[in-house]
């Protein structure tokens, strides 16, 4: 309420003051203004051309003010700030460097008038107002109280207090050089066209911050800020551009610039419950202290803090007593420089020189904790904040006298520090630009850009708004050889941050050491952080802190965002079978190849298993083994009946047509050994024609066989005359089956031939090696004629098989013919319920079980007579010559006779 009610007076002083000069004007009356501010400063005007205004924080505050409306006061200042001090006389140094240099304004000298703004904006207002009316006339004359030329302001200070002043004195378009105004907004010509920097736009530093922060591996980071134009726009900023750079602020919390405990609190809290262990603290120095109480009382000390320019070397927070809560801090700073003779010059004070100086008496009082003689200025005046909220002031003077034999070289303060000169160096920049800009005027040197609008100006008589043209794209080296260029925003173009980290030395104070630099232009940037940088971190293990809200997901796993929640917070769900995420943190698993499957881990893909029966492994092995021991078992069969082929027995029913049957059964067995191994297109084109050849072969010399024993049944059955079946019938039944059935293999070859595939779809970890048959119409055919012919074998021989006989073939065949039927009816269900390579093992298994069950059932009989029982291996045992004419004998399947005019017919079954 105090702050608010000091700009609602100040509003209203000012629409008074043109209040009254609209009156003076139409009445012609005069009037007085009623009181003066209270302000602190130098002034020197005299036998100068024209006079640079300053405003400077020499002071933290201001006292409290009567809320009494009946009388308005201009407040007082108190907490003397040396850093403040030295700003100004920084300023002093440097106009008087510009002064005795012959190439800058040679005809001309440059004046001062500087304030003293308290780090506060009503003070500040005041002190535009002054630069405009001086204290004496109640009308802006742009020549204030020195009566000289006011050419432009170096100030004041924070990005709050230049917005402030900027709102009065940018309507009167007097240029405003700000030395650590560093807000963005000023960038702003619509504004505030009145203002130009030498201290770069926060813009740069968010950007800087936050490449800090993707550097370091940080995602999950919260941001505390002054509740004021710098800190406020600096986290808009630094928001903004984490979320281009996909960071999550954790959260965002303001330290109020009036003390409010409840807010503090707040802000602590938020701190102490986070789980950021990164925090971007946007703050001044001033408002910040208050804060790092409340950190130090909390005990927080497990927090890394990234520090804004505006308070990484403040000897405010700076203090060895702060390390333990914020030691290892990092952050930006402005360059630091070595400005020659400023280190003599701030030596060169002291009370004695000037009794109305007032500043300087405070300082001295401050600094050597004494009071001067005869002075009503009260020494260590300061405010502080207790932890229960309460404020603590202390106004006193010194039992001590001030002798002014005190020496400065004993001090160890702020003021006399010169080894942090950073925005010193700002001050003595801005100096230097309205100095370099008043030169090129004094010349009239402008760009061509300007030259047509601008008509020559005349020192110290021209307007102001004349020099903003000579702000424009300025250039100047300074005294470090560092290049000054301003654009057309007045803000510098190109510069570089350095990179500090607070270390500990071995005198127990608090180091700033460079670890790094961000060099930046308008167009880029880079982030120069050597990897042998000495970074200290305050953690358990010294080392680089981890902030995050969720720990990145690791390879294997993918981000699934939290509903309602940042994009840093997220679940990790294990990825997908067949899909991978090589690196930490994939927001999305990346599927693998056609021929590559996840590990167990899912973070590579592999080769896919290959799949096919091969010889190595026991199975494939196994049915090698059969195959051949069932081909050699047939070809022994074979070599019985070739080494005993005149006997009855083997030259029974066509022993032509059973070394065919010994033949293809060796086939069948065999092709079964191309099923096994990996399949290549020659394989699968060979396996299955070789197969449907082979049982095309075998069953159709079976039903050769069948068809004489089933015509040996119709004639026991008949009492007719004989009916004979030339053997080479017999053949020619063989021979066009197996031609028609090459036929329709050569076909199915030739228009759509079975090839390898893999095929993935059965296990996808797998990659089944297959053979893809082609035409399925084709293969059904092939195999549906073996069919047929398995069926026209077992019907005839199924009605044959009650022909008497010593030894029953036409029995041993039907026996033969329902094993193989029963062996592939049994196959169907079997091979479609198998996948990979036990589906051809189940086809192998049947190929073999079908061939020995026919080799068993057709030959084995005959072999145990042959070999073993060869006493019954004759004509009248296996069935011999009967004459035709004796009908009551009966035909057997070995000897069908028939007598053909009174001769004596061989048998059926010979040739």
């Amino acid at each position: 309420m105090a702050s608010r009610k000091k700009c609602l007076i100040l509003g209203l002083t000012v629409f008074l003051w043109l209040g009254l000069y609209a009156q003076n004007e139409n009445q012609n009356e005069t009037c007085r203004l009623l009181r003066k501010f209270n302000l602190t400063g130098y002034v020197e005007a005299e036998n100068h051309t024209v006079v640079i205004g300053g405003l400077f924080p020499v002071h933290y505050r201001t006292m409290p003010t009567s809320d009494s409306d009946e009388e308005i006061e201009s407040p007082m200042c108190e907490g003397f700030n040396f850093r403040g001090f030295r700003w100004m006389k920084t300023m002093l140094h440097t106009i008087k460097e510009i002064n005795e240099r012959k190439d800058i304004l040679p005809e001309h000298t440059l004046g001062y008038q500087i304030f003293d703004n308290c780090f506060s904006t009503t003070k500040a207002m005041e002190s535009a107002l002054v630069f405009l009316t001086g204290q004496e006339e109640y009308k802006p004359n742009l020549r204030n109280s020195t009566g000289k030329y006011l050419v432009g302001i170096i100030g004041a200070g924070r990005s709050t207090m230049s917005i402030a002043v900027s709102r009065i004195l940018g309507d009167y378009y007097i240029p405003q050089v700000g030395y650590a105004s560093s807000s963005p907004i000023l960038s702003d010509r619509i504004q505030f066209p009145n203002i130009f920097r030498t201290i770069p736009s926060d813009k740069f530093q968010s950007e800087a911050i936050v490449n800090l922060i993707r550097h370091f591996g940080w995602v999950w980071v919260g941001a505390i800020a002054t509740d004021d134009d710098y800190g406020k726009h600096g986290v808009k900023s630094l928001r903004k551009k984490m979320e281009l750079s996909n960071l999550c602020m954790a959260f965002s919390e303001t330290i109020p610039k009036v003390y409010s405990n409840e807010k503090m609190q707040i802000a602590v809290n938020e701190v102490k419950k986070s789980t950021a262990k990164v925090i971007v603290l946007y703050a001044t120095d001033i408002h910040l202290s208050p804060f790092v109480l409340e950190v130090v009382h909390h005990n927080i000390t497990d927090r890394t803090w990234i520090a804004s320019e505006a308070w990484i070397t403040s000897a405010l927070i700076a203090k060895p007593e702060y390390f333990p809560y914020f030691g290892g801090t990092i952050g930006l700073a402005v360059p630091r420089s070595v400005i020659p003779g400023l280190k003599e010059f701030l030596y060169d004070v002291h009370p004695s020189k000037d009794p109305n100086d007032l500043l300087t008496i405070e300082f001295w009082q401050t600094a050597f904790n004494c009071t001067w003689p005869n002075s009503s200025v009260p020494y260590n005046v300061d405010h502080r904040v207790n932890m229960t909220g309460k404020e603590d002031r202390l106004y006193a003077m010194s039992d001590q006298l001030c002798t002014g034999e005190e020496k400065l070289e004993d001090l160890k303060n702020t003021y006399l520090d010169t080894s942090q000169l950073r925005i010193t160096n700002n001050v003595k920049q801005a100096v230097y630009l309205i100095a370099y800009a008043m030169d090129l005027l004094s010349r009239a040197d402008i760009t061509e850009d300007y030259r047509e609008n601008v008509a020559c100006p005349i020192i110290p008589d021209f307007e102001s708004g004349k020099l903003w043209n000579y702000f424009r794209k300025i250039k100047f080296t300074t005294h470090d050889g560092s290049k000054i260029e301003t654009d057309f925003y007045g803000d510098i173009e190109s510069g570089y941050y350095e990179i500090l980290n607070w270390h500990m030395d071995n005198a127990g104070e608090i180091a700033f050491v460079k670890v790094g630099e961000y060099k930046f232009t308008t167009s880029k940037y880079e982030l120069v952080l050597p990897t042998n940088s000495t970074l200290f971190w305050k953690t358990e293990s010294y080392r680089l802190p981890e902030s995050f809200c969720t720990k990145v997901c690791s390879p294997g796993t993918r981000r699934k965002n939290r509903p309602g929640q940042p994009l840093c917070c997220f679940d990790c769900i294990p990825c997908e079978d067949g899909y991978v995420s090589e690196k930490p943190g994939q927001r999305l698993c990346e599927p693998c190849g056609e021929d590559d499957w996840s590990n167990p881990q899912k973070n590579k893909c592999v080769p896919k298993l290959v799949e096919f029966l091969t010889y190595e492994e026991a199975l494939g092995y196994a049915l090698v083994i059969l195959s051949i021991f069932g081909a050699l078992v047939a070809l022994a069969v074979t070599v019985v009946y070739v080494i005993h082929r005149h006997t009855p027995l083997a030259k029974a029913n066509d022993q032509e047509l059973s070394f065919l049957i010994q033949m293809s059964l060796v086939i069948m067995v065999l092709s079964s050994i191309l099923f096994i191994g990996k399949p290549y297109n020659w394989t699968c084109m060979a396996r299955q024609v070789t197969l449907a050849l082979g049982f095309c072969l075998c069953l159709s010399s079976i039903l050769g066989k069948t068809i004489s024993l089933f015509f040996a049944y119709r004639i026991s059955k008949s009492k007719t005359r004989l009916i004979s079946m030339h053997p080479i019938f017999r053949k020619l039944i063989v021979l066009i089956c197996v031609v028609g059935e090459i036929g329709v293999c050569t076909a199915y070859l030739m228009l759509k031939p079975p090839k390898m595939v893999k095929n993935i779809e059965p296990q996808n970890v797998k990659i089944i090696f297959e053979c893809n048959e082609g035409s399925i119409q084709f293969l059904c055919s092939i195999f549906a004629f073996d069919v047929l012919l398995a069926l026209l074998c077992f019907l005839t021989t199924f009605v044959a098989r009650k022909l008497p006989d010593n030894y029953y073939e036409g029995k041993c065949i039907t026996f033969g013919m329902l094993v193989f039927f029963i062996v592939w009816i049994s196959f169907v269900p079997a091979y479609l319920s198998t996948k990979g390579k036990f589906k051809v093992a189940v086809e192998i298994f049947a190929i073999l079980a079908s061939s020995y069950g026919l080799l068993g059932c057709l030959f084995l009989p005959k072999c145990f007579i042959i070999l073993l029982r060869p006493k019954m291996n004759t004509d009248e045992t296996v069935g011999g010559r009967v004459p035709t004419v004796d009908r009551s004998i009966q035909l057997t399947s070995t000897s069908v006779s028939s007598e053909l005019n009174n001769t004596t017919v061989s048998t059926l079954l010979d040739e």
